[in-house]
């Protein structure tokens, strides 16, 4: 029975005590579909006439000035966030906001953080946006992007990453806030959902914090949920410290609320004794009264008094110890399909747990259906659907169950698997990240490929935690440098003394391939020279050109060091170096042609600086002047 502002008359069982959560969903969800009446204007205030003479503006209006019928009220976005410890109903409240925002009309745009995913840069974003891109071709992509399809399209895994530079991470933070704008203003009004935010990876969460402000300004809602004990710095946002809007708190059931769901999903003739009990074993938490509501029931323990001692065992058994003795009880086939599922995560593909687990797809059916009925498995319509644990705490109680050498052993297996189902190396790279280094190249090639790829999208902070795993590998001595260089893209951006660190120690390697070493030096200088550090890029390249063979590599690495002493204040040859210069420009009558300033290049490093140009009489303008 529905009552008459139409929303339901009796709320699920995880949603009792929830209305004032609810509330605050339907007025945000009114406002943003432009249902919310405006709060009515002050009424407007005329002074008294002091000549009696003078009829008021507002007494003299005609017929025709009548305030004409109200407008509808505008739509209006937001933010709305959840905050409470794990169990509370964080995700089936939010799965009710869905509902009724589908229910509205709105697009729904839905994501859940997880556990083992954290670390899978864009997860989140991915799981929002690729599902409103993915079915269009390349072309059409293309289009609808415009310049930003080569900068988001391998983040959100449109497209497959190129060679070349990598993209700016706040560029390409602008190209997602981008899409999302598009999205909330061409299928308004837009609701974007992201459960259990505390587990989502630091790009998306990053991002979407950033996003935030910017919603009350869209038809777009954003709603979030996490537990405030685990969200890292990169959600802070959502704590409302900055804007003042606190997050909605999630607080036990009382033993009221628990009363009644006992006796809906036991009996109407459970006592009060073995309710007020059940409430204390429980501690209100609606998880746990749910799942031990349906042990009792399965149990068919009497619901009076001499059944409750009873129950304390039996909530044992929800969690920690006591799941996993109920697991271990339908044999070791179920419990190794359980811990591959736990490993893998969520959406989990049941022909790559099979895979995982060593187990053919009939055995995989058959066990997935055990671990649905000891409820471990959440129910699924399609038998040949994604596996999903019932709630996060059962998968993170699974997973720690785990022990330890077959966990490590499960990630080695589980990435070997990611690869052989063509789901690339980032998707092998967190697996490979809970393993222990045993020198092996082919883990050393793969998070090499992984960083590759999240770099060119966008995730450098990905691509160090790739490269650092793959030094305690560690990587051959010939591969040391290779490793430490790629590094150091990584970290260029953000943490400039870390960079100089790795250049450095990829300069005491071994290294045969000249290129590599010149593109070391180069990369070494412009980050000592852009860290206020002139003099050291100075000594390097003086030394390294005394070092080097080639000519070429040679003429660029003392034009950059012109460069970079033209800069120093406290530089004391400037008369001599300016000399030296002229007389290398008159000895080099050809550097100013194309094929000269392009040939003096290292491959797979920049241009050289173009020689100066003549001056109008015909003799070298070189930077003498300018020093």
């Amino acid at each position: 029975m529905a009552r008459q502002d139409g929303r339901p008359a009796r709320l699920g069982f995880g949603l009792f005590e929830r209305e004032a959560a609810l509330d605050a969903a339907e007025e945000a969800l009114d406002l943003l579909t432009g249902l919310a009446p405006e709060p009515p204007s002050p009424p407007e205030r005329v002074p008294a006439p002091r000549d009696a003479r003078v009829v008021p503006l507002h007494a003299a209006r005609s017929a025709s000035d009548a305030p004409r019928a109200a407008e509808p009220p505008a739509a209006r976005g937001g933010v709305l966030v959840y905050a409470a410890p794990a169990g509370l109903g964080k995700t089936t409240l939010l799965a009710e906001i869905r509902r009724r925002a589908g229910a509205r009309g709105c697009t729904v745009l839905s994501a859940r953080g997880g556990d083992q995913e954290q670390r899978v840069a864009f997860h989140v974003a991915r799981q929002l946006l690729q599902p409103q891109l993915a079915h269009a071709s390349d072309a059409e992509l293309r289009e609808r992007l415009g310049s930003w399809y080569d900068i988001v399209g391998p983040a959100l895994g449109l497209r497959a990453a190129t060679a070349g530079s990598s993209p700016d991470p706040q560029g390409l933070r602008d190209g997602l806030d981008w899409i999302l704008t598009h999205l909330a203003v061409r299928r308004a009004p837009l609701v974007v959902v992201l459960d259990d935010a505390h587990w989502a990876d630091p790009e998306s969460l990053g991002w979407l914090a950033s996003f935030a402000p910017r919603a009350e300004d869209l038809p777009m809602l954003l709603v979030v949920a996490y537990r405030p004990d685990e969200l890292p710095d990169e959600g802070a946002e959502f704590t409302g410290h900055r804007s003042g809007q606190r997050p909605h708190g999630l607080a036990p059931l009382t033993a009221d609320a628990v009363a009644q769901l006992v006796r809906d999903r036991i009996g109407a003739h459970a006592d009060d004794a073995f309710c007020r009990d059940f409430w204390t074993v429980t501690s209100g938490n609606p998880f746990e009264t749910v799942e031990l509501a349906a042990k009792v029931r399965d149990r068919g323990l009497d619901p009076t008094a001499d059944g409750a001692h009873e129950l304390r065992d039996l909530a044992a058994a929800l969690k920690g110890s006591g799941l996993i003795s109920r697991l271990e009880r339908l044999g070791p086939t179920t419990v190794r399909l359980a811990w591959a599922c736990a490993v893998l995560g969520t959406e989990i593909s049941p022909a790559l747990a099979g895979s995982l687990a060593g187990l053919g797809d009939e055995a995989v059916a058959d066990c997935a259906e055990r671990l649905r009925e000891a409820r471990v498995l959440a129910e699924s319509g399609d038998p040949a659907g994604p596996l999903e644990f019932v709630h996060p705490l059962i998968a993170s109680a699974v997973y720690r169950a785990i022990p330890d050498g077959i966990r490590v052993a499960f990630h080695g297996q589980a990435a070997a698997c990611v690869i052989d189902a063509g789901l690339g190396p980032a998707a092998a790279a967190r697996h490979l990240l809970e393993t222990h280094p045993e020198g092996d190249p082919s883990v050393v090639a793969q998070l090499r490929a992984a960083a590759r790829e999240n770099l060119r999208a966008g995730a450098p902070d990905a691509a160090r935690r790739h490269l650092a795993r793959a030094l305690r590998e560690p990587p051959t001595a010939d591969e040391r440098a290779a490793v430490l260089f790629e590094l150091s893209s990584a970290s260029l951006l953000t943490e400039p003394a870390t960079t100089v660190n790795h250049l450095r120690a990829a300069l005491e390697q071994p290294i045969s391939d000249q290129a590599l070493r010149h593109g070391i030096v180069y990369r070494l200088s412009q980050v000592l020279a852009h860290s206020d550090r002139l003099v050291e890029a100075s000594e390097l390249l003086e030394h390294e050109s005394r070092l080097t063979t080639d000519s070429r590599s040679r003429l660029r690495m003392q034009a950059e060091r012109f460069m970079w002493d033209a800069l120093r204040s406290d530089e004391p040859e400037s008369p001599a170096r300016s000399r030296r210069l002229a007389t290398l420009a008159d000895r080099l009558p050809a550097a100013t042609s194309p094929s000269a300033t392009s040939s003096g290049c290292a491959p797979g490093t920049p241009p050289c600086a173009p020689s100066p140009p003549p001056s109008p009489s015909g003799t070298p303008s070189g930077p003498s002047k300018a020093a």
